[in-house]
């Protein structure tokens, strides 16, 4: 029985990797500095991995910013626009490399980013990669094989993973003209070959291809492709082997697909799709390992042993023990690197923390499971870790933390609040409009503003007790003032008091609702160097008191234009913590959007006209199969709705969502009937647009008009065009200007001259509608 691991944590125990990257942007550091933090990272991985007795140890599993894009540099394929940056960047093969990612704005170029989107069902962004009809492929960069050299000199043979040749081309995005992406797969087979060919003379002997498409509705044509790739594959290194790895959920469908590959062994996810074991065990092939994912890579709750031996027994007795693997159910990139960093009750109390493992603990969890399923003890219960597992999870089910009363009693209430509707669409615009007398192309921001080091230390003193809550206070309604003083100069047309109180959009969040716990050190990778520390949602949800009243009435309270109460939807803070396992999530989700409810109305009653309801991870908690959907959906939809159940036509409602493909949730996104809809459209140069007007969607939508997401400073002409563009698919009338997200990641001087030229690029277009821009 072998124990491996899919994929471990990039981003160093206290985030060494985003401090070395920021520094390297920052030009504090030289690209040899930056290479050498990334190496004692990947090292400390291995060495600790060899050492908690992990047999198949993952190696090109780092990444300086995201894996997808290194897989698009090591196969050659670099974007058209940014082959002359190429060969002027040559000899700097890591500025290059960011460059992709992050835009390059200097040195006479002005190349914007590649697009990002969302990995699945995931908060991981990944770099899309780009192809052309005429695509040519090549072997660019050898990270894959110096990683694998690196550990190797370590004395660790490490198991290379790779982006499997299928999911990267679909995964991918046809640029200029569209067409099948796996029409290149003759051209990008060859390239697999030979970075497979470089890892086998260097002496790997398991090569990990991650194919998280086969758990997806994939067609005929892409289930023909993975049989073509991994029979070539299998037919030019016959002395390899090769593990498929798939996550996020079951086989299902494509289970004949892969069970009938030239592999030696399978991964399948047991932590999102327990029931698939049965089938997946009745189709093996005598030839074929399985592993088996049992440790949740995507939470960090403590596995349920018992549970995992249960289905260890049924595996080994279909397959025997030496065909049998134990891994995590996918990469451990999802979870925080080490629960023992949490020492600080005052922040993670230990009745909770009892109940968690983080990436390091799962490593443990997997080989603790081997031991267990190995020891054929007569009596389970005489095995100490067995025990302590099981009092451990008896105790977190039976704990008083866990559940409200008078959050239950309040759930029975739903129906009557549902029952508050609104006035149609076009009746709440008319009297919006009367009230707020917007003009032509209302122009506003989705919410943050930069956090200099100097705002972030304020938050960082009062814990600390270094300054009083008083002072605290003080000091972020100056630069609450600031904001709107230099948004009323800058022309914007509805306002925002730029969250500087805010450490992250859900923690702020959790940090004032019951049923919530935190982490010091739980950091996770969004993207990049943007790391999140996701809340741990471990009991009922309950709001005692306002949480954002104070700080908006003030900002309202220092302007006549409107200012944006702005919350995070139900299902964004759901999605974007650690939710508790014990109950379905529609009913976790119902709990926090009451919560939001009575935040909604406390905004409307203080006199705030516009509230901004940020759904960002609506279109990522899809489920990957369409079967499984409008379940989803329909709980996502009541609980959106139920946020502002009761508030009056007035009071204008918006969302925000970003980096998300909406052509097949178009009307679920209708339903939401938020007054207001604002998107990430510039990296797509508009294209997301499309979908809304051929849907003919009814209400307001602010696509973004410039990406957030780079360092680069967009023009006056770039963005009246991309306005242009989105007034020639959407009514002028029914169109907002804004960037694609919030602010909170950039820096002021950057932020000022873009908001300061897409306001020059309103009144430039404003000029030519009838409509005058006062009215």
């Amino acid at each position: 029985m072998i124990t491996h691991n899919l994929g471990y944590p990039r981003i160093g125990p206290k985030r060494e990797l985003k401090k070395a990257s920021e520094s390297f942007w920052e030009g504090n550091i030289s690209s040899a500095d930056l290479m050498q933090a990334g190496s004692v990272i990947k090292k400390n991985n291995w060495l600790f991995q060899k050492e908690a007795g992990i047999d198949l140890i993952p190696s090109n599993d780092f990444s300086f910013y995201d894996h997808v894009l290194d897989m698009a540099v090591s196969v050659g394929a670099i974007p058209v626009r940014f082959k002359c940056l190429q060969n002027y960047m040559r000899n700097d093969e890591a500025g290059f490399y960011f460059a992709l990612a992050r835009g390059y704005q200097k040195d006479g170029f002005d190349i914007t980013a590649m697009e990002m989107t969302k990995w699945f069902d995931t908060n991981y962004h990944y770099i899309v990669p780009e192809f052309t009809r005429n695509q040519k492929f090549g072997f660019l960069s050898r990270k894959i094989v110096n990683e694998f050299t690196e550990a190797k000199e370590l004395g660790i043979i490490t198991k290379p993973v790779l982006i499997g040749p299928v999911s990267f081309l679909l995964m991918g995005k046809a640029k200029e003209e569209s067409f099948d992406t796996l029409d290149l797969l003759p051209e990008l087979l060859p390239v697999y070959l030979d970075i497979i060919y470089e890892l086998t003379a260097k002496g790997a002997r398991w090569i990990q291809f991650d194919e998280p498409f086969l758990v997806t509705d994939i067609n005929d044509r892409a289930r023909e492709m993975l049989r073509i790739a991994y029979e070539e594959i299998g037919k030019e290194f016959q002395r390899l082997k090769i593990m498929l790895a798939t996550y996020f959920d079951g086989l299902t469908e494509n289970l004949d697909t892969a069970m009938a590959l030239s592999i030696d062994a399978i991964h399948i996810d047991l932590v999102r799709a327990p029931d698939q074991l049965k089938t997946v065990l009745e189709k093996l092939p005598g030839n074929m390992s399985l592993s088996l994912g049992l440790v949740d890579g995507r939470n960090i709750w403590k596995n349920d042993f018992t549970n995992s031996l249960y289905l260890i027994k049924s595996a080994v007795e279909a397959a025997g023990a030496d065909r049998i693997m134990i891994a995590p159910s996918c990469s451990l990139i999802h979870t925080p690197v080490d629960i023992d960093l949490e020492t600080d009750e005052n922040i993670l109390p230990a009745g909770i923390k009892q109940w968690m493992a983080f990436s390091k603990q799962k490593i443990d969890e997997v080989v603790t499971l081997r031991e267990l399923a190995l020891s054929r003890i007569a009596d389970p219960s005489d095995n100490i870790k067995l025990l302590f597992n099981s009092e451990n999870l008896h105790s977190k089910k039976s704990s008083p933390l866990i559940h409200s009363v008078r959050v239950q009693e309040r759930l029975g209430d739903i129906l009557k609040l549902e029952m508050l509707s609104r006035s149609d669409f076009r009746t709440r615009k008319m009297k919006q409009r009367e009230l707020l007398k917007l003009p032509v192309l209302p122009s506003t921001t989705i919410g943050s503003f930069p956090q200099t080091p100097e705002v972030r230390s304020w938050r960082a003193k009062m814990k600390k007790g270094d300054i009083s809550r008083e002072d605290y206070v003080s000091l972020v309604m100056k630069e609450i003032g600031n904001a709107i003083k230099w948004q009323e100069d800058a022309g914007l047309d509805v306002l925002v008091h730029g969250e500087f109180e805010r450490n992250d959009m859900v923690e702020y969040f959790g940090e004032m609702l019951e049923g919530f716990a935190f982490t010091k050190n739980g950091w996770i990778q969004s993207y990049g160097s943007r790391y999140v520390k996701p809340p741990v949602i471990y009991g009922d949800v309950n709001r005692p008191r306002p949480m954002t009243v104070e700080w908006i009435k003030y900002a309202q309270s220092l302007t006549n234009k409107p200012v944006k109460g702005m919350l995070t939807g139900p299902v964004t803070i759901l999605q974007w913590s650690f939710v508790r396992n014990d109950q379905p999530l529609s009913e976790t989700c119902l709990q926090i959007a009451l919560a939001i409810r009575d935040e909604v109305l406390d905004l409307e009653k203080a006199g705030i006209k516009i509230i901004q309801i940020d759904e960002p991870a609506l279109r990522e908690g899809l489920p990957l199969k369409r079967t499984d959907w409008k379940d989803y959906l329909d709980w996502a939809v009541r609980a959106f709705r139920l946020t502002y159940a009761g508030v009056k036509d007035e009071t204008q409602i918006h969302t925000h969502m970003c980096y998300s493909e909406f052509s097949d949730i178009i009307e679920q996104i209708s339903s939401l009937d938020a007054d207001v809809l604002t998107i990430e459209c510039s990296r797509s140069q508009m294209e997301m647009l499309d979908v809304f007007a051929g849907y003919k969607y009814p209400n307001d939508i602010g696509p973004g008009v410039y990406d957030i997401h780079s360092p680069r400073i967009p023009s006056e002409k770039e963005i009246a065009d991309l306005l242009g563009k989105a007034a020639s698919v959407i009514p002028e009338d029914q169109l907002w200007v804004n960037p694609d997200c919030g602010l909170k990641t950039r820096k002021w001087e950057e932020t000022k001259r873009s908001i300061e030229n897409m306001i020059k690029a309103v009144r430039t277009v404003r000029e030519r509608y009838t409509v005058p821009a006062e009215k």
